[in-house]
């Protein structure tokens, strides 16, 4: 068994509860379906927040709306660099798989910028 990881990102349009949420939900639905992860597989997970995201901890979607109430998870506060894109959520999922397993990352909204 080997263990790699999944980044994603996403911008959020406000900084608001709902938008966190909805923005968290769209982003680890969007991994979990690209890469074809099963809750079981996945061994923790980190969510980062620019600063000016400090609404709701994503990490309280993904317990909630998607079930992963065992998956050990954290959230923290993204470096404030000058000039980088605002309103950013980001995620590192850490599963356990294949050897073979090549992981997609995905980058949702604005983030997109981020791996052209």
């Amino acid at each position: 068994m080997f263990t790699k990881g999944i980044r994603g990102a996403i911008t959020v349009e406000e900084n608001s509860p709902e938008a966190i949420g909805s923005a968290t939900i769209k982003l680890l639905q969007e991994i979990v379906k690209v890469n074809n992860v099963d809750i079981n597989m996945i061994s923790h997970a980190i969510f980062t927040l620019t600063p000016d995201l400090n609404a709701d901890f994503p990490a309280k979607y993904a317990r909630i709306n998607l079930k992963w109430s065992d998956v050990p998870m954290m959230c923290f506060n993204e470096l404030d660099v000058p000039n980088s894109l605002r309103m950013c959520l980001r995620v590192l999922i850490v599963i356990n798989c294949s050897e073979n397993f090549i992981p997609e990352f995905v980058y949702l909204e604005g983030a997109e910028c981020l791996r052209k």
